[in-house]
């Protein structure tokens, strides 16, 4: 129970980077590297305002961890991050040794955490990613549903 609290305090944390994402007409996906208790990498969606397909919440939480370690390996961290891992971010996760990810909702159109394939924990790779998934599951997946279908309604 108390692992349970623990992992939906860092959730709320990556869902205010959601919220960050949000608020500039980004889609809402937020994420946070956390080690011995800190918040060492933040990152949300960033695609649209940088056209740049790699700004994803993930690869940013990731640079900027590795930049505070100053070190390419994230060991000893976790990564929350409120979608599910696509291709690029799981491919990410495994070549910074990240030694676990906590995910709040599944991505039925791109998820490499288990969804659509699990490259977190493929066998062929030299390292794989512990995987936590549903944290605040409810709320991560309103938070996109919600942003969606206001996109819908100014487009039509």
């Amino acid at each position: 129970m108390e692992d349970m609290m623990v992992h939906e305090q860092w959730m709320r944390a990556a869902m205010e980077e959601a919220k960050k994402a949000e608020a500039i007409g980004e889609v809402p996906i937020g994420a946070v590297v956390v080690r011995d208790g800190q918040i060492i990498g933040r990152g949300h969606n960033l695609r649209e305002t940088t056209l740049d397909s790699t700004a994803h919440a993930e690869m940013i939480a990731i640079r900027e961890a590795s930049n505070a370690l100053g070190a390419w390996r994230l060991l000893d961290c976790t990564l929350y991050v409120t979608l599910e891992p696509c291709p690029m971010c799981a491919g990410a996760l495994v070549q910074s040794r990240l030694p676990r990810v906590v995910y709040g909702t599944a991505d039925p159109k791109a998820g490499c955490a288990g969804t659509l394939m699990n490259l977190l924990q493929e066998p062929r790779f030299n390292h794989r990613v512990d995987i936590i998934e549903g944290v605040l599951q409810e709320e991560c997946a309103a938070m996109l549903t919600d942003f969606f279908r206001r996109l819908r309604k100014k487009k039509s």
